[in-house]
């Protein structure tokens, strides 16, 4: 059974209830175990040859697995299942049928599931993002199976409802999701890592996977507070407000003792999430007042994606039933840290080898380090793609601020491995590595530790970390899938042109050696183990030539140049048509995105801060009034009247700019430009009726200030 790990159950009179994790883990989800003891040994073998290989279910196979995981379901009360699919709005969607099927003459109905209904579903296509892939009048979408990933029942206000995992494509079999291309990037990565290691004589594996863990980033808020806030309710971030007194300075709240009203809601996600499968491993208090992470063991990539979604949404409902708010913006806060996604990605063979790992002495690994310079190459050519798979509107606030990597793509790769390196480069060959020696705490009572052969640098964008790489840009509320669709690709590329060179030479060991070499050589610019948030660094990396794409709309062109086109297509990843449909897209979802925030500013100026202030300086002037008459000295409140009158009149004159530019904007034809325009327009004017707004809030007394500060909504959770 395992051990068992107690955890609080509720308030202290319940203490004795206890929460035995190894046994709820899994237990809402149709995972392999379940499939054993439900399915007949030949469907059994059936699906999981399907899994392993790609293969096509039959129909009679399919209608099999149907019938026992609706029978699995109702078990677990569900009365509903759905196409549970991720399309290009950044959310997951879900359509619910129930299980019911025509009426019975008796008036009874019966519950049925087929083998169609599981693999095939149809939403409408033309109400999901397409790029001008479907047209309005062109309706026809369909849902398919991903059976690699396992359908689990979730439990909410609705009851249970089974999920199922799917794809999305067109009619014409265009990909409308982020599942698609992921899944294909996947084989693509898959195909050329066998091809590498077939090289170096490993027969024994069969696949190579992706495998990712994601670190999510949070913040709570009082529900109550939330609500009294339209910039937190339209938008998911505060437009306005000024920093308290005490901010994340002191860093006392990092790794902080947790409070129990956050505890609660930390015990409730875990618990939920553990029983549909998320291997919810990790919790802490993170930087910022009132923002937390959560983290998970690895997984496959795809199910990784799917399993970072289900975080997300258990996230937001806890919190919603634990009288909270949980904020995903990037940005939430300004003046304290925002929120990341760290996806942590490596390559791993069916039976266990992680292509990534040095061993104990990298420089004789010639595997690794061909592995580890392919990687180079495909991060220092494709810097530009790897930077837009983490744009956002919210992320544009983060990156290149001294909390997240800079806007600029760099690889840290620690002491050891970047010493192995220029002995490459300066010698043609490395003969020795650095190694980690013990780690002197000059207490004799402590434990002797082992010391790593190298630091690590949270100011990396693309870090090595032992075994794995660690892209720290992906934003918050981002789906990973498009940064490991990109990952998975251009290492695909660099694995495919390293195996053309090496494949058929007559000296093996020679030809190998010649491309790490090669690679080393021209690529070790992408390598900076410094800090990434200095000025000296920006004029390094300009020296360097790695480019500095430092907005949305800037980074998303990289998705429809001539190389990345050439590149996803000849892996099969996406067309050219459904790259330009994404660039179309990422456009429009910026667009609105700042247009709905401009017009929450307006709403929010005209409404609520410019009358608030108004009533505020006429019950000062009637204070002067009243206390020239009783013939007191009115200095101060003359003095703060004038203050207060002239940041008014800054205030109305930004509405007023605001208005003129957003209204521009509003009117010119989606695309780019108007991208651009909101970009380099509308997000300045936006800027600039903030100063004054949260210049006012330092003055006007609290109580005639219309909703909750800064300091009521991160430090009274």
């Amino acid at each position: 059974m395992g051990k068992k790990i107690s955890l609080k159950k509720g308030s202290r009179e319940d203490m004795s209830e206890l929460v035995n994790v190894a046994a709820i883990f899994g237990e809402d989800v149709f995972n392999d175990t379940v499939m054993q003891e439900r399915l007949p040994k030949k469907v059994y073998k059936e699906l999981k040859k399907a899994i392993g290989e790609g293969k096509e279910l039959d129909p009679s196979t399919a209608d099999v697995i149907a019938h026992e995981m609706k029978e699995w379901a109702i078990e677990k009360g569900a009365t509903h299942y759905t196409h549970w699919f991720q399309p290009l709005t950044g959310v997951t969607a879900e359509k619910h049928d129930s299980f019911i099927s025509a009426p019975l003459s008796s008036g009874k109905v019966l519950m049925s599931f087929s083998g169609k209904e599981l693999i095939k579903g149809e939403p409408d296509a033309s109400s999901f993002p397409s790029g001008g892939l479907r047209a309005t009048f062109e309706a026809r979408g369909y849902t398919a199976w991903d059976c690699t990933s396992p359908a689990f029942v979730r439990h909410d206000a609705a009851g249970a409802t089974l999920c199922i995992p799917t794809a999305f494509c067109s009619y014409t079999g265009e990909a409308l999701d982020q599942k698609t291309p992921l899944l294909r990037s996947m084989e693509a990565v898959n195909t050329q890592a066998l091809r590498l290691i077939r090289l170096f004589g490993n027969t024994t594996s069969k696949k190579v996977t992706p495998s990712v863990g994601p670190e999510q980033e949070y913040f709570l808020v009082d529900a109550e507070k939330f609500q009294q806030r339209k910039d937190l309710i339209y938008t998911g971030r505060t437009l306005f407000g000024a920093m308290p007194p005490k901010g994340q300075e002191l860093d006392d709240h990092y790794f902080g003792t947790i409070r129990q009203r956050i505890a609660g809601f930390m015990k409730d996600v875990n618990e939920q999430l553990w029983k549909v499968g998320v291997t919810a491993k990790t919790q802490h208090n993170e930087v910022a007042p009132a923002q937390h992470e959560l983290a998970p063991i690895y997984a496959e990539a795809n199910v990784a994606v799917d399993h970072n979604h289900i975080v997300m949404q258990t996230l937001k409902r806890v919190a919603c039933q634990h009288g909270m708010k949980c904020l995903l913006h990037e940005k939430p806060f300004a003046g304290v840290n925002g929120s990341g996604k760290h996806n942590n990605w490596s390559l791993t063979t069916d039976d266990g080898k992680n292509l990534l790992d040095p061993g104990k002495t990298p420089h004789e690994n010639i595997q690794f380090l061909l592995v580890l310079t392919c990687i180079l190459k495909a991060v220092d050519e494709h810097a530009d793609l790897l930077r837009e798979s983490a744009a956002d509107p919210g992320n544009d606030h983060r990156l290149g601020a001294n909390e997240a990597p800079p806007a600029i793509i760099s690889i840290f790769l620690g002491e050891q491995l970047e010493d192995v390196l220029e002995q490459l480069v300066n010698t043609g060959e490395a003969t020795h590595s650095l190694k980690g020696g013990k780690l002197e705490t000059g207490v004799r009572t402590l434990p002797e530790l082992a010391k790593d052969a190298t630091d690590r640098n949270r100011t990396s964008p693309f870090a090595f970390t032992g075994n794995k790489f660690e892209f720290r840009m992906v934003g918050s509320r981002d789906s990973i899938a498009g940064p490991n669709v990109v990952l998975n690709t251009i290492v695909a590329e660099a694995f495919a042109e390293a195996c053309d060179a090496i494949e058929g030479a007559e000296d093996f060991q020679k030809a190998v050696h010649d491309q790490i070499k090669k690679y080393a050589v021209e690529h070790q610019k992408i390598v900076f183990n410094g800090n990434g948030y200095s000025d000296e660094w920006i004029e390094e990396a300009k020296r360097r030539g790695l480019p500095n794409i430092k907005s949305m709309v800037e980074a998303i062109p990289a998705l429809t140049t001539e190389k990345s086109v050439e590149m996803f297509e000849k892996f099969k990843v996406f067309t050219k048509a459904e790259l330009e449909s994404r660039a179309e897209i990422k456009f429009e979802n910026y667009a609105k995105a700042i247009n709905i925030e401009a017009r929450t500013m307006i709403d929010m100026a005209s409404k609520q801060f410019i009358p608030a202030v108004i009533k505020y300086t006429k019950e000062l002037a009637d204070t002067v009034v009243a206390v020239k008459a009783a013939g007191a000295d009115t200095d101060v409140q003359s003095d703060l009247l004038k203050e207060v009158s002239a940041l008014l009149g800054k205030t109305k004159q930004a509405l007023t700019q605001l208005i003129q530019v957003t209204d521009q904007a509003a009117s010119m034809e989606e695309g780019e430009a108007q991208a651009r325009y909101y970009h380099f327009d509308v997000v300045p004017a936006m800027e600039a009726l903030r100063a004054p707004v949260d210049e006012l809030e330092m003055i006007v007394d609290k109580e005639a200030w219309p909703m909750p500060s800064y300091g009521d909504l991160i430090f009274e959770v």
